[in-house]
């Protein structure tokens, strides 16, 4: 979440227009930063005209000195926030010192009251503790009701809530809402607090206002029922004011904090985003001086909570000041504070976009249809669970599901998988239920009828019920269905999965902590103003990202850096195009980088024997990704001429020093890397990378820089969808259909050379995975692969599948043939 949206969501509502304008300030940097970056003069001025919402704020003074007219918005800001403060802070104090009066004089009756005589004395504490019961059972039912108000202004607020316009991934401001679990939480507005308690309370305030300040009487000191109702309702009443004073007391230094972060974060991003140096000249010398800001206003506020705690520990809790405090904290509503997302939570959106697009089958058959040329839009009806259709007939009315796509699609697949079934193609019955098994999951994985992962989840039920899976040695016997169930799952979870967890974590540490971005604003800061450099330098960027944080994750980190450049060129910019689609390009070359990079090359790893570790893997993957890079940035320059009337913003390198937490983090990672690439040297400790994968996940999690929320965002779907594969490659091999349909291809191609044969798998991968998953084409073709290369009279399965899947990586001639290139059109 937004640190804008943060103050809207933590404002009282009632105050919410004397807050610092965030915001606005945030509009004012960014056409700053486009005058400044203005080469003509005249033109700039000429461009610069504002739009209506964003008019006020370049007036038509002197806008030449940013810092000048910046700073002089700073004070407008800061003189705004001090007068409402002062107003609210006399007003609020006063009331206080009114109800610390009215408490002294109501403790000052009631201990008159047991200076009378024992008889009476007892009987009055026997009332009073009654009178103590039915507070708290009353107080009980308010609560209750006030929290049911509360929940309905709260929600009502959030939903009237604009969402900022604002792609940028500033530090800190991408985030969702949590909990703070610090001592300074956000409070209920205090006249949210009244109003929502109004209903309740207006009868014991209507019958309590002559009695609130009343003398001893005669009446009281006879003790009567006249008296004890009186001094219920005295201090009943009390109660609700101590507690709605403590509320505002809290709102009073919650509007501070949030003022004083809001007037550090926009100084932050201005530094930034226009290189200067304003923050700390203007903070010491205007807001620390500020009133509302200095040391001795807090010391005020805080000596004001101690005595209105100390007044309600008096009345309610019979002196103890920790109950009380409890008690009144009870009445403030949660902090609502922002968190750095890590790069999985803002995949989420993206992955789903990406598994939605391929062959436009978008609709599931009872879900909502997501394509948004179908969407429905406001004031449109509801189309509901039928559709009317025109048949010779007439017209007539049926489900919904039965003229959509996606079911007619299903049934084909299921019709094919029948005949698979029904018509004997193989002479073991095994090996001809696995074909159809092979065949039926290709093909709901190719048109996505269900979601990925679900196909993935249907190949150890359909391998048990199929009887597929066979012993491993002579005579080969089929699994019973006992022995098959323990046989395919064991095949899901393997060390290509822990290792795949591995880079997960790996990836959300590092975008978490801002650790990769650093490094990315870093190199990219180094690369000039030059057009043709920048997307060079760029793409590099991209490719050295999707090594580490995955290419799925790396487009989306890119895309936020290089917002400072894409804000300042015109819309129609080939320079614009040029980038996304370079970045979009270097990310799937960089997933072939790694064995962490993507999906597809652990499922590599899986196939081949023995293992490679990371050093092989990068003296083959690096020069390849290398050389593709530079050839791609030559025919985006050939294509686009991305120099041609361009002026590119310089990307300026991140301030912020690395902290403990952040040099914690990069150790960890680079540790972990070394050691799988020493992992065939260290086998006889680790036994295998997916052990190492572990050390990130403890150190990370174990340790809260990760958290649970942080796990479950990972991309599960791409883990079952792998766990899904292997399980289908091991009921293939086990079946004995890998072997048999290897021999068959194996004499098609026996007299092409090792080269030959690598061309043309190859080949058959790059058409493949163009149209479908890179992913998907890497768990059908890769087991083949492998098996073909083991047949061949020179056995080299190794480099087939190394090959192909960096074929696999290449094919990204579609739109939607992989995420990074769904990533960069979601902008």
């Amino acid at each position: 979440m937004k640190f804008s949206h943060s103050i809207q969501f933590n404002a009282v509502p009632e105050w919410s227009s004397h807050y610092i304008a965030y915001s606005n300030l945030k509009k004012l940097i960014y056409q700053l930063e486009k005058q400044i970056n203005s080469q003509d003069d005249q033109a700039r001025r000429a461009t610069i005209v504002p739009d209506p919402e964003s008019s006020p704020l370049l007036p038509s003074g002197d806008v030449d000195d940013p810092d000048k007219l910046f700073h002089r918005k700073l004070d407008d800001e800061l003189e705004k926030i001090c007068s409402f403060y002062r107003m609210k802070e006399l007003e609020i104090y006063g009331e206080v010192d009114g109800l610390l009066r009215d408490v002294q004089e109501f403790e000052a009756e009631h201990e008159e009251g047991e200076t009378d005589g024992e008889g009476g004395g007892l009987r009055r504490q026997s009332v009073w503790a009654r009178a103590r019961q039915q507070s708290i059972f009353r107080s009980f039912q308010f609560q209750k009701n006030l929290k049911r108000k509360g929940s309905n202004i709260s929600s009502g607020r959030e939903a009237t809530i604009p969402e900022e316009d604002e792609s940028e991934g500033d530090d800190d401001e991408h985030s969702h809402l949590t909990k703070s679990h610090t001592s300074d939480r956000k409070p209920v507005g205090r006249k949210d607090f009244a109003s929502g308690a109004q209903a309740g309370m207006q009868d014991d305030m209507n019958n309590s206002q002559e009695v609130i300040r009343r003398r001893p009487s005669v009446a009281f000191n006879d003790f009567g029922d006249d008296a004890l109702q009186a001094l219920y309702d005295e201090g009943i009443t009390l109660k609700k004011r101590i507690i709605n004073l403590y509320v505002s007391v809290c709102e009073l230094r919650s509007f501070i904090q949030l003022n004083e972060t809001g007037f550090s974060k926009v100084l932050k991003k201005y530094d930034k985003t226009l290189d200067r140096k304003l923050k700390a000249s203007y903070i010491n010398a205007n807001i620390k001086p500020a009133y509302p800001f200095q040391s001795s206003t807090m010391s005020h506020l805080a000596e004001n909570l101690n005595r209105v705690e100390s007044a309600y520990a008096a009345i309610v809790t019979k002196g103890d000041a920790e109950a009380a405090r409890q008690e009144l904290r009870l009445h403030l509503r949660e902090h609502v504070v922002w968190e750095r997302n890590t790069v999985w939570r803002e995949m989420i959106g993206i992955e789903r976009k990406a598994q939605a697009a391929n062959l436009g089958i978008r609709g599931t058959m009872l879900g909502q249809n997501t394509d948004p040329k179908k969407a429905r839009l406001q004031g449109d009806e509801d189309d509901g669970m039928t559709k009317e259709i025109h048949t010779p007939l007439g017209d007539t009315r049926c489900p919904r599901f039965l003229v959509s796509s996606t079911f007619w699609v299903l049934i084909a697949v299921i019709a094919i998988f029948v005949i698979l079934l029904a018509v004997p193609i193989m002479d073991k019955p095994e090996q001809q239920n696995c074909l159809a098994l092979v065949v039926f999951v290709s093909l709901l994985w190719a048109t996505e009828a269900i979601p990925l992962f679900v196909t993935s989840l249907l190949v150890p039920f359909l391998v048990v019920i199929l009887q597929v899976v066979r012993q491993d040695e002579k005579p080969y016997q089929r699994l019973s269905s006992k022995q098959a169930t323990s046989y395919i799952f064991a095949a899901m979870w393997t060390p290509v999965i822990m290792l795949l967890l591995g880079g997960f974590t790996i990836a959300a540490a590092l975008s978490k902590y801002n650790i990769a971005k650093m490094m990315a604003t870093f190199v990219l800061s180094k690369a000039g103003t030059k057009p043709r450099t920048v997307l060079l330098m760029t793409m590099g960027v991209a490719m050295f990202a999707s090594m580490w944080i995955s290419n799925v994750a790396a487009p989306v980190l890119c895309f936020s850096i290089i917002q400072p450049i894409l804000r300042n060129l015109p819309s129609d910019s080939d320079m614009t195009k040029a980038l996304l689609l370079g970045i979009a390009l270097a990310s799937n070359m960089g997933g072939a980088a790694s064995p962490i990079a993507s999906p597809q090359n652990l499922i590599a790893l899986q196939n081949m024997e023995p293992q490679p570790g990371w050093g092989i893997w990068f003296f083959i993957a690096l020069p390849v990704c290398i050389v593709s890079i530079v050839l791609i940035w030559l025919l985006l320059l050939v294509t686009f001429r991305p120099g041609r009337n361009t002026t590119i913003v310089p990307i300026r390198p991140m301030k912020d020093k690395f902290t403990g937490i952040q040099w914690f983090i990069s150790i960890v990672t680079v540790a972990t890397i070394i050691l799988w690439c020493l992992s065939h040297q260290l086998e006889g400790i680790f036994g295998d990378m997916g052990v190492i994968a572990i050390i990130p996940l403890v150190l990370f999690f174990g340790t809260g820089i990760l958290t649970k929320e942080d796990f479950n965002n990972f991309l599960w779907t791409i883990i079952i969808l792998a766990a899904g594969g292997l399980a289908l490659g091991k009921a293939v091999n086990s079946s004995g259909l890998l072997h048999t349909i290897a021999i068959s291809i194996t004499k098609e191609v026996e007299h092409l050379s090792l080269y030959g044969v690598t061309c043309v798998f190859a080949a058959l991968v790059a058409v493949v995975a163009t149209f479908i998953s890179h992913t998907v084409a890497a768990l059908i073709i890769l087991p083949l692969v492998a098996q073909v290369g083991n047949s061949m009279s020179d056995p080299h399965p190794n480099l087939l599948v190394m090959g192909t899947v960096l074929m696999a990586s290449a094919a990204m001639g579609l739109p939607t043939s992989g995420f990074p290139n769904m990533s960069e059109l979601a902008p």
